[in-house]
């Protein structure tokens, strides 16, 4: 491991223990409640009620994904310890995609939570993209990373403005499998995940920021022809894009 890996890593250990001290003690309201019938038993409840025990992996699964807690901030303090590092660990599995976290971030909007508590939030996030992006093989692929982040932040560009500004070759290759997973939707002008807000605006900043970028730093990566062709192509619109020779109308 480099000095940048290290300095990495060792920002995101002390970031995932900020968010350990941060929200310590913390626990779901006292009257708070759910459906036995499809969130989970009475039992299980009450574990969310006692403050810094570890919930088992399905139980901390059902708490972040449910949608209809009456509190859902408190609900998200006391789970965020366990959460953070069971994220950073490749431990949450979401039914579609990390965006799913992300939305549960901001079903609690902790950017109104105390200074304390949003900073140690931003922070992890924060060092978590950083470590993403330098990690030759991180638990979670960098497209999944940026979704939870965006989502959670109802913000891309300060995520990538990080990926810009991080230029060793490792960054380049997550960006190849990011573009290979993502071009197929934004030419047909999606945004490759499912968004709470500002889809349409997600989806122009990201179009925008890999027609500037990427070509370069793909083809420092060796990525296909093909898929340079893909950026290219999301320069063009309408009747131009269709009748582009390396326009995928197979797909479409």
């Amino acid at each position: 491991m480099n000095f940048d890996q290290t300095s990495a890593r060792f920002r995101l250990d002390v970031a995932l223990n900020r968010m350990a001290v941060t929200f310590r003690g913390m626990t779901a309201r006292r009257n708070e409640h759910n459906c036995e019938c499809h969130w989970g038993s009475a039992e299980e409840l009450a574990r969310l009620k006692e403050p810094d025990t570890e919930l088992d992996l399905d139980l901390l699964h059902r708490t972040w994904q449910a949608a209809d807690w009456d509190d859902h901030a408190s609900v998200l303090r006391r789970i965020l310890p366990q959460l953070s590092r069971a994220l950073v660990g490749g431990l949450v599995e979401p039914l579609f995609g990390m965006e799913e976290v992300g939305r549960s971030f901001a079903r609690g909007e902790w950017q109104q939570w105390p200074a304390d508590q949003t900073a140690a939030v931003r922070e992890f996030l924060n060092a978590w993209w950083a470590h993403t992006l330098i990690d030759s093989d991180p638990a979670v692929p960098a497209h999944q990373v940026l979704a939870l982040c965006a989502e959670a932040s109802a913000a891309i560009s300060p995520w990538l403005h990080a990926w810009e500004a991080q230029t060793r070759a490792v960054a380049d290759r997550h960006l190849v499998e990011a573009v290979t997973y993502w071009e197929y939707d934004l030419l047909g002008d999606q945004l490759p995940w499912q968004s709470w807000s500002n889809e349409e605006e997600m989806r122009t900043e990201l179009t925008a920021w890999l027609i500037r970028h990427a070509p370069a730093r793909l083809q420092a990566a060796n990525a296909p022809a093909e898929l340079l062709h893909r950026i290219r192509l999301l320069g063009l619109t309408d009747l131009a894009r269709w009748t582009d020779p390396h326009w995928p109308d197979d797909r479409y």
